[in-house]
């Protein structure tokens, strides 16, 4: 039996002897949440501005989808796909209607679904493009993240994931993000089977692309027979104020890919998204993962989508979105410090006016902590701020209070 944890000194000396060093988290440990808030072992309470990454969109521990969990998990919670199983196919279903495909393919990590995403492109591209073999290129983004496996790091250009990693898979050509020009001249390389960006890029900074971009890119895909491969996994279930970012320009991607608050958190759920003219390239055998599509993930999907239906979240976050903007914008005008505010919907972030290199980011988080608000710098010089979209109008301006706060007295 394992000793409890009664102290955050106690978890982090326990995390920092056993485990591995992978992550440089802010010295807070968690034991409990609800809706917007974490509390910490020692009972202080914390307003959630990350959302595990936009993982828990519904809010934590969201009573309807911790049921769906718990009265799946009474009956039945894996089979592997050597079987049926008597959710899966409701699961498809449901995905399919809601974001409107023929076809789902579940898998478990934001990563497995870009990796299944890669090889749906790569084997279309043969099959249907007529490439020839092994010379299938994937175009990507400066600054993308959608991963860390070793295929999807090579397509990456940030240091932190490629340093001391390679070889690298070939395959891949980076261009500028936002970029239509540079997208006109990677496209029409016949060897191109796939385009594949995020459209806001999240983890770099919340980099919103100018109007225009996303469709320009879909008509480019069309005019040079190349799919359209669209990671969502953070911008999507309605934390950008649509279902899917891609919605705000009306734009439909060939390949949807799509994780995190697909189960509110409670379970690693993602899954990939296309027509039949794209899905049935893959053969039996040809991909798969043993918990890829598991009961209780077909449960707990249908239950977290319907919550965001229900709940009317798109609406909240496309709302309260612009007030948080408008709060933040005047935090500006109040000092130097922030030098841009920018995101869409719930997804947002501010960029603090010092260089990438500096610990100003990381200081003012552990200000927001101690003044109850918990978010992480990302690249530097740059805070994310995500609540959950259960979160209120009353709630963000008192959370706008604490950053303003914090900013304000750090500042002095």
């Amino acid at each position: 039996m394992t000793d409890s944890i009664t102290t955050s000194q106690n978890a982090i000396a326990l995390e920092e002897k056993y485990g591995a060093h992978n992550y440089h988290p802010l010295p807070v440990v968690l034991t409990k949440g609800e809706g917007v808030f974490l509390w910490d072992v020692e009972g202080k309470r914390y307003f959630d501005f990350l959302s595990a990454y936009s993982a828990v969109n519904q809010g934590h521990c969201h009573p309807r989808i911790v049921n769906a969990l718990i009265n799946q998990a009474k009956e039945l919670t894996l089979t592997s796909r050597a079987f049926y199983n008597d959710k899966l196919g409701l699961a498809e279903k449901y995905v399919g209607e809601t974001f409107g495909y023929d076809k789902a393919l579940f898998m478990n990590s934001g990563a497995e679904a870009n990796e299944t995403a890669i090889k749906l492109a790569r084997k279309w591209g043969y099959t249907k493009k007529g490439i020839e073999a092994n010379k299938a290129v994937i175009v990507a983004a400066k600054q993308n993240f959608h991963g860390r496996t070793t295929t999807i790091i090579s397509a990456s250009t940030d240091p932190t994931a490629t340093k001391g990693f390679g070889p690298f898979m070939p395959g891949f050509e980076i261009v500028e993000y936002d970029d239509v020009a540079a997208l006109e001249k990677a496209l029409a390389n016949p060897h191109v089977c796939g385009l594949w960006i995020e459209p806001i890029q999240g983890e770099a900074g919340v980099y919103v692309p100018h109007d225009g971009y996303l469709k320009a890119a879909e008509k480019l895909c069309r005019q040079h027979h190349v799919l359209l491969m669209m990671d969502e996994i953070q911008t999507g279930i309605a934390r950008t104020g649509k279902m899917l970012a891609s919605d705000h320009e009306k734009v439909r991607p060939d390949l949807l890919i799509l994780g995190k608050a697909l189960s509110g958190g409670v379970l690693p759920i993602s899954l990939v998204l296309a027509n039949d003219d794209i899905m049935l390239v893959i053969k039996p055998g040809e991909h798969g993962s043993t918990f890829g599509g598991n009961p209780l993930a077909a449960a707990v999907v249908i239950e977290a989508l319907q919550v965001v239906k229900d709940e009317h979240l798109m609406e909240n976050a496309e709302r309260l979105g612009k007030i948080f903007r408008e709060r933040m914008n005047g935090l500006i005008r109040k000092t130097n410090m922030v030098k841009l505010v920018r995101g869409k919907g719930l997804l947002n972030a501010i960029v603090i006016n010092d260089s990438p290199e500096s610990e100003t980011a990381w200081n003012l988080c552990l200000l927001f902590a101690e003044n109850g608000l918990l978010a992480k710098p990302t690249h530097g010089n740059i805070i994310r701020l995500a609540p959950p979209l259960v979160i209120t109008e009353e709630q963000v301006h008192e959370c706008c209070d604490i950053i303003e706060k914090s900013v304000l007295a750090y500042s002095k």
